[in-house]
């Protein structure tokens, strides 16, 4: 491992979940510590590497989630989103080999640490999961996140606007009602794990804000415009409410970007 693609090429490809998570702080470490040069030697993989388990369904097909009082349903809940966390860290380190080498290192500061994150959030997810006699992979997933990520790997813009600005933003729309299920249901560990990855997912969609900018800055766009063109072109589902405007302003995503779309919707 000599260049950040080489970081980014082996936690991608990675077969299991520990070499994934693994390659991830390696090269999170090595890369911050300044042992990484800013070269671009690798190609990003067409798909990232997965273990054999979860199996992986279509999103239609996926079982049906239940009220969140009972441990099941718990389980299943948190199962979803260690995977959404597992496929964030392929999302990050694809953005990184896949669009570093024309932006600047800035850039690529952002989204390693944002796939360092992921990689501790799917750990604290994981770890919950064994407290409660499951793990990750017990229960089926679906694959619809990482077919954005191939929908969008032609244009660092549209990748932009559709992960971190529709994907990761609707997080933040979801999770604070979630956190109150599992306060509900007197499940104290969740509710910390969920309020981490709440906070520190605010700072996901700021990084993706702040670039879709620059590359709008830099082009002459106006950023609204080409933001809701490329959700209109790329995004197959519907933006729409309700918003959690004050996370989405703490990360700098105005609602003169989404509400346009949420009304078309």
């Amino acid at each position: 491992m000599k260049t950040i693609a080489d970081a980014a090429f082996n936690a991608l490809s990675a077969k299991t979940v520990q070499e994934k998570i693994d390659h991830t702080f390696r090269g999170s470490k090595a890369w911050f510590d300044g042992e990484l040069a800013s070269e671009f030697n690798q190609q990003a993989p067409d798909r990232p590497g997965r273990p054999a388990k979860p199996e992986l369904l279509a999103p239609k097909d996926m079982p049906k989630r239940r009220n969140a009082g009972s441990d099941a349903a718990r389980i299943a809940m948190l199962h979803a989103i260690a995977h959404i966390e597992l496929n964030a860290i392929d999302l990050a380190w694809d953005i990184v080999i896949r669009f570093g080498e024309q932006m600047p290192k800035e850039f690529i500061n952002d989204w390693v640490k944002v796939a360092d994150d992921e990689a501790r959030h799917f750990e604290m997810l994981d770890a919950r999961l064994k407290e409660m006699d499951s793990f990750y992979g017990a229960l089926p997933a679906h694959d619809g996140l990482w077919q954005s990520a191939e929908n969008t790997a032609h244009d660092i813009m549209a990748r932009l606007a559709i992960v971190p600005l529709v994907l990761e933003a609707r997080g933040l729309d979801v999770t604070p009602s979630l956190i109150k299920k599992f306060q509900s249901a007197g499940d104290q560990k969740s509710v910390d794990a969920l309020e981490i990855i709440y906070e520190e997912e605010i700072e996901h969609v700021r990084a993706g804000q702040r670039w879709f900018n620059f590359l709008c800055e830099n082009q002459g766009l106006n950023p609204q415009e080409k933001y809701q063109h490329l959700v209109i072109t790329y995004f197959a589902g519907n933006v729409k409410p309700p918003f959690n405007k004050a996370a989405r302003d703490t990360a700098g995503f105005d609602e003169s970007f989404y509400l346009p779309l949420a009304k078309k919707g």
